[in-house]
């Protein structure tokens, strides 16, 4: 969430993954900009601060000057269940990985399906993967929930973003997928979502349109660290890692 989440990823990324021994670390981008969307600027950034790969999810068009760097070879990418004609890939292969990015409907817009272009993305792949890697970015967690039993044993994960708020209900599904309803944010703990309070509150008094500030003081850092065989593809365990950092 804006400039104090990048600075967080900047500062306890590198730590995190020489202490944990992390192999890939995915970064959900959509509110990386001030709040709102991503530019080329600041997904280079959290690139440069050992990030492997960004998604993203429904802001991502906010920025405008975004949408060339979608369509370059670099690793960030879109839902994969926006209409055909929009720019960037909803997935990415690195290695034996294969990150794909999904957007819910649910209190949302209209998007395509999540669950059968899921599924038709994994008809079509003639090489998939062992490991898959979903980033569900939807507003309810009825929502994710289904996709992730929808998806057990299909894939390694089934991550939600979107909320915020990270959620207590990690575990590894029946068949082998780790779920997790939200991550949560990297940002501004003293806040509402990563926005100032003040100006939340006012919006929701006056009912009155927000003009988005990012809060200030004390980080909140919310991650999952996910273990998965290599040659199954399947997750032996998903456990949170959060940190507060007291500025």
């Amino acid at each position: 969430m804006g400039k104090p989440g990048r600075d967080t990823i900047h500062e306890f990324v590198p730590e995190i993954r020489e202490q944990n021994k992390i192999d890939m670390v995915i970064a959900n981008a959509e509110n990386a900009a001030g709040g709102v969307g991503i530019t080329q600027t600041t997904a280079e950034e959290m690139l440069h601060s050992e990030v492997d790969i960004l998604t993203s999810g429904n802001h991502v068009w906010r920025r405008k000057e975004v949408i060339p760097y979608l369509d370059s070879d670099a690793p960030i990418i879109r839902p994969l269940n926006y209409p055909p004609g929009v720019a960037g890939r909803g997935y990415i292969k690195i290695g034996q990985v294969m990150v794909v990015n999904l957007v819910g409907r649910t209190f949302m817009q209209p998007y395509d399906c999540p669950f059968r272009a899921m599924d038709k993305l994994l008809e079509e792949l003639t090489q998939r993967p062992k490991i898959i890697i979903v980033d569900f970015h939807a507003e309810a967690t009825s929502e994710k929930v289904a996709l992730g039993w929808y998806l057990d044993g299909r894939v390694s994960a089934v991550l939600g973003t979107h909320t915020h708020v990270g959620t207590v209900d990690t575990r590894v599904l029946p068949n082998g997928t780790a779920y997790v309803s939200d991550i949560g944010m990297v940002g501004p703990m003293d806040s509402v979502i990563g926005a100032n309070t003040d100006a939340v509150l006012e919006s929701f008094l006056t009912q009155t349109p927000l003009n988005l500030s990012i809060g200030k003081g004390d980080r909140l850092f919310n991650s999952v660290i996910l273990e998965i065989s290599e040659d199954t593809g399947q997750a032996t365990s998903i456990t949170r890692l959060d940190k507060i950092i007291r500025d």
